[in-house]
């Protein structure tokens, strides 16, 4: 007998269903998963782990990008492309092994910029030590893709005597970030035509393997790992405490913002908690190796702003409350659509 499948609500797929938000989560529980889920599919990291045998494991991971502008402060598609694998591979606490990248062409796009895109992807290869292995590359008429899309994979070792998964997760951990929020999205915001307004602001894109590899080497209390991308970090943290059942506090006077970037969300009434980042990871780690943490964290370019940014309370209702500039406490949810879209 065929499963009875959920029922998805809308009849059109919108910019909304990709952004991160509250229709993203829609696409993917209630259409989805729902055709082609499984145990592995349904816990939804930032890479999969395959056991291989009973001391090594496979992380994998894919990711498109469609950033709009391609070009931005701080970086362009081909980094963020290298960059967001990366780091997606580094939730695991996996040691990368190779990559893989396709290309989907407009025609007529300028090959001036794709060299520069290429030189982008050749920098960020040189500084992770890592290889394209495999690829693909398709041309497909005027007005059928916006410039250049990239498709990437990538593949890591995970030793199974470490294992960081949001299962670990338990009250009193510290939870930290390694630098400011908001720079990513605001960055590529600045360069959007409809505002096109002055800042210094670059992108945050890096790669964090190294970062991450340095944070292991301190502390066998690093339980989760997330990528603070679409959504922001805000959504990161809505979406491990529903999933752990655990309540989580978090402190605005303690998450690091630049004061150009306040002064940017607070004029276009953006909250800059569910902004995109490309270079900033969330760390969950047991309480009494948080300060060492922090301290290796800071040792690194890619963490010199870390900071613990908030706790694990207890088990509870799976929710997020801030404790606003002012005292007050305001509960986080997921927003109904991302406040930038094609950020990533």
């Amino acid at each position: 007998m065929n499963k009875q499948k959920k029922d998805f609500s809308d009849d059109i797929i919108q910019l909304s269903h990709g952004d991160g938000g509250i229709k993203s989560a829609q696409l993917i529980n209630d259409l989805l998963l729902d055709y082609i889920g499984n145990d592995i599919l349904q816990k939804l990291e930032d890479s999969a782990v395959l056991r291989l045998d009973n001391s090594k494991s496979l992380a994998f991971t894919t990711d498109s990008f469609v950033v709009n502008p391609i070009f931005f402060p701080g970086g362009d598609i081909g980094k963020l492309s290298i960059c967001g694998t990366v780091n997606d591979l580094a939730t695991s606490g996996c040691k990368p092994l190779a990559l893989s990248l396709s290309f989907i062409l407009e025609e007529g796009f300028p090959v001036p910029d794709f060299k520069k895109i290429l030189t982008s992807i050749s920098e960020m290869l040189g500084e992770t030590g890592l290889n394209i292995i495999t690829g693909d590359t398709k041309v497909v008429d005027k007005g059928s893709v916006d410039k250049i899309f990239i498709n990437t994979a990538g593949i890591g070792i995970v030793d199974n005597n470490y294992q960081i998964n949001p299962n670990k997760i338990k009250p009193g951990d510290k939870i930290i970030i390694n630098g400011t929020i908001a720079d990513h999205g605001l960055a590529i915001l600045s360069q959007r035509k409809e505002f096109n307004f002055k800042t210094d602001i670059i992108s945050d894109c890096a790669p964090l393997y190294d970062l991450v590899r340095e944070m292991i080497s301190v502390s066998d209390q690093i339980h989760a790992l997330r990528d603070a991308t679409r959504g922001g970090l805000a959504t990161v943290l809505f979406e491990i405490a529903r999933n752990s059942g655990l309540d989580i506090n978090l402190s605005q006077e303690s998450v690091p913002l630049q004061k150009q970037a306040r002064g940017i969300c607070e004029f276009l009434g953006m909250d800059p908690l569910y902004i995109a980042n490309e270079g900033k990871m969330v760390v969950f780690v047991g309480k009494d190796d948080a300060d060492k943490v922090v301290e290796v964290m800071r040792s690194n370019k890619y963490g010199k702003e870390s900071a613990i940014i908030g706790e694990v309370s207890k088990e509870g209702k799976g929710i997020v409350v801030l404790k606003t500039d002012i005292g007050t406490e305001r509960l986080l949810d997921l927003h109904y659509s991302e406040q930038l879209p094609r950020i990533c």
